[in-house]
């Protein structure tokens, strides 16, 4: 069974490429195919012949924000504001398919639950919660931020 985001990406490509819509969108899309395609190809070399499911498309979209985030502020630090601009523009394309980001007390509560629900009680619990997390807000959340507050959390405990 195929992802159903990722045939609404396909979709949008499609309608993209007819609407000889704006180029960004239409390369961004591409792309995104493409890593998925990629991954796709990955699985079924370890016998997972059914494709990708909605979870592993939005961990490759994540992975490419977080890649062009990273570009975008090594082009600012060169002092190459354009080729920054347009890795954004590529995040707000990729954004489009990601679910909305948690906010920073969202992230809190979310990590203060995993811990309950687990009963973490020190740092070597800290894998555990990062798992449960992972399992639970897939593409919505930034697990950078979250593993902060997730150590911070069990240092304390």
């Amino acid at each position: 069974m195929a992802s159903a985001l990722l045939q609404r990406i396909n979709d949008d490509l499609k309608t993209a490429m007819k609407a000889r819509d704006d180029k960004l969108r239409v390369s961004t899309l591409r792309l995104v195919m493409a890593a998925a395609k990629d991954r796709d190809i990955a699985a079924r070399a370890n016998d997972r012949c059914c494709g990708l499911s909605d979870d592993e498309v939005l961990a490759v979209l994540t992975k490419m924000v977080k890649q062009r985030e990273d570009s975008a502020q090594t082009y600012e630090d060169a002092g190459r504001i354009e080729l920054a601009e347009q890795e954004r523009r590529e995040i707000a394309i990729i954004s489009d398919y990601l679910p909305k980001q948690l906010s920073e007390t969202e992230i809190q509560s979310a990590v203060d639950s995993v811990i309950a629900d687990i009963g973490a009680s020190g740092l070597k619990d800290m894998g555990k919660c990062m798992g449960a997390l992972k399992e639970r807000y897939q593409g919505a959340m930034d697990f950078s931020k979250a593993n902060e507050k997730v150590k911070s959390r069990l240092a304390t405990a």
